[in-house]
């Protein structure tokens, strides 16, 4: 576990795109924290970090799944409204993780079952109201790799 801690929302929204500059097709990333702990301000800077070109990515509590284009295609899934897990086959949930794009779950706990093994979780909490913690978890040979080199890009951030 690797974690940093941010002091502002700007400064979380740049790690976010630090780490979206380093992700790549078939990538997945699973969000974790409270409500207002930085789950989708962390997801508009891994969007930034893609490429994505709208200004504004918000969060899609409505409609579980919002797509953006990027270098590589951006799938944002918030699961905070989901009732039961057999919602996810509804909403594509198994073709989006096994995609070419990119992946961001925010309230992935709530799909816990259903989530693959190998993956990068970030656990994103309050240090106080300014500034946030986030954890980064690899799970598999990918996701170990690839949090090696987003702690040598962070190293001056934060």
């Amino acid at each position: 576990m690797f974690s940093i801690i941010t002091s502002s929302p700007e400064q979380t929204r740049r790690i976010g795109e630090i780490l979206g500059s380093l992700l790549g097709p078939g990538d997945l990333l699973c969000l974790y924290g409270e409500l207002g702990a930085g789950k989708t301000n962390f997801a508009f800077g891994i969007a930034r970090g893609l490429a994505v070109r709208e200004q504004y990515i918000t969060s899609p509590t409505f409609t579980f799944v919002n797509e953006y284009a990027g270098r590589v295609p951006l799938y944002h899934i918030d699961l905070y409204r989901l009732k039961d897990p057999s919602e996810l086959e509804g909403i594509g949930f198994e073709e989006y993780i096994a995609s070419d794009g990119v992946t961001v779950i925010e309230w992935a706990e709530r799909a816990e079952d259903e989530l693959p093994e190998e993956r990068l979780s970030v656990y994103l909490s309050y240090v106080d109201e300014h500034s946030r913690e986030l954890g980064f978890l690899a799970e598999g040979e990918r996701y170990e790799k690839l949090l090696e080199e987003f702690k040598k890009e962070t190293r001056t951030v934060a």
